[in-house]
């Protein structure tokens, strides 16, 4: 395998963990440049990174750049990115480029671009409220996945656009998934049609994520639903920084009552929330 396509599979490797990625690509060398047109260099947030576009000075510069980019990916994204050009003289005043320090002589043109992950929902109910948000989720290209208890309302036919489709009691759901399994949902949505089914799927699941990592959760339901799920989860051990990361009622408030709107509420809180986060890591 090329390193090209080496890179791009460690960016969706990296994409699918839930990371936003910043890419480097020479799109133009002129001179003795180690990085020739094509090669790519790309980064995380935690500072892993993949490929090459060289190596020495420039390549630091490089992942300098990187590190800026994917500290504030919703901003960049915004923006389309950017292009840089190096000169590799030893001198290299006077000029529109970034100069640097460099015996090899040339010159060399890199784009810098985040690729933004995209929402990957499970939706743990495929009632009105689950396929509404199915529905809202295929309009704006997101990825979901279904788990129900009840076969007619996870199926093909119902969803047929859904990744993964779970049919099962929820003890097996669990017994099935981990803390690093479920981190391929950015966010799971409890919208059940039985409240004590939702409260042993939610606390099953706070029991195994990290608040560290992904998956964020919501639950449909007033805040008095919530109370009597918050103690059953503290009387289950769960630790209260947990219990207190979960959104119940979940939504943005513009006063939703429908199924449709209680979608669009639950889609615009995830924009919102990503966009925060972004903004606040900047």
């Amino acid at each position: 395998m090329c390193m090209t396509r080496r890179v791009h599979s460690w960016i969706l490797e990296k994409l699918a963990e839930g990371y936003d990625v910043a890419l480097a690509t020479v799109i133009d060398s002129k001179g003795s440049i180690p990085g020739k047109p094509g090669a790519k260099l790309a980064m995380i947030k935690n500072g892993e990174k993949f490929g090459t576009i060289g190596g020495a000075g420039l390549e630091l510069k490089i992942e300098k750049m990187l590190y800026e980019l994917i500290k504030s990916p919703y901003r960049m994204s915004l923006q389309g990115g950017r292009i840089e050009n190096f000169l590799l003289y030893k001198d290299g005043k006077g000029k529109e480029v970034t100069a640097l320090d460099s015996l090899c002589g040339g010159q060399l043109t890199v784009s810098l671009e985040v690729i933004n992950t995209s929402p990957n929902v499970l939706i743990i109910g495929g009632g009105h409220v689950g396929k509404s948000l199915a529905f809202v989720c295929d309009s704006i290209g997101w990825t979901y996945s279904i788990f129900d208890v009840r076969e007619d309302f996870s199926n093909k036919e119902r969803f047929p656009n859904a990744e993964e489709i779970y049919t099962s009691s929820i003890s097996d759901f669990l017994d099935s998934e981990d803390q690093k399994s479920l981190s391929r949902f950015s966010d799971i949505f409890i919208l059940g049609h039985d409240w004590s089914l939702d409260q042993e799927i939610l606390i099953g699941i706070l029991s195994k994520i990290d608040l560290n990592q992904r998956p964020r959760v919501g639950c449909i339901g007033s805040k008095t639903k919530w109370s009597a799920f918050r103690k059953a989860a503290l009387d289950a051990n769960i630790p209260i920084a947990t219990i207190d990361s979960t959104r119940c009622p979940i939504g943005l408030p513009i006063g939703a009552h429908t199924p449709e709107e209680i979608a669009i509420a639950i889609c615009a809180e995830i924009i919102s929330l990503d966009a925060k986060q972004s903004l606040e890591n900047k």
